[in-house]
């Protein structure tokens, strides 16, 4: 079951990313790009989650990977965010 919902969690992500990326080439707002960059990064960690819990063996650990792939993504939002404001 877990299975069902990492998958489904990357889907989300990719779903969320294209209709982001759709909407800043139609509007050009920059806001949108740097949303769409956070939510590839956060698919990109969906899949990690998806092949480090279920694909790989126990004995292999991506969890560092993982952590560095999300923490990027949240940042590009918030560099985002901040950069946008000014």
């Amino acid at each position: 079951m877990a299975e069902v919902v990492y998958a489904l969690c990357a889907v989300t992500s990719l779903v969320c990313a294209v209709l982001l990326g759709r909407a800043y080439r139609q509007s050009k707002r920059r806001l949108l790009m740097w949303s769409t960059l956070c939510f590839v990064g956060l698919f990109l960690n969906n899949v990690l989650t998806f092949v480090d819990l279920v694909l790989v063996p126990a004995a292999m650990d991506l969890h560092w990977l993982r952590s560095s792939v999300g923490f990027i993504a949240v940042a590009l939002l918030a560099i985002g965010l901040v950069w946008e404001t000014k």
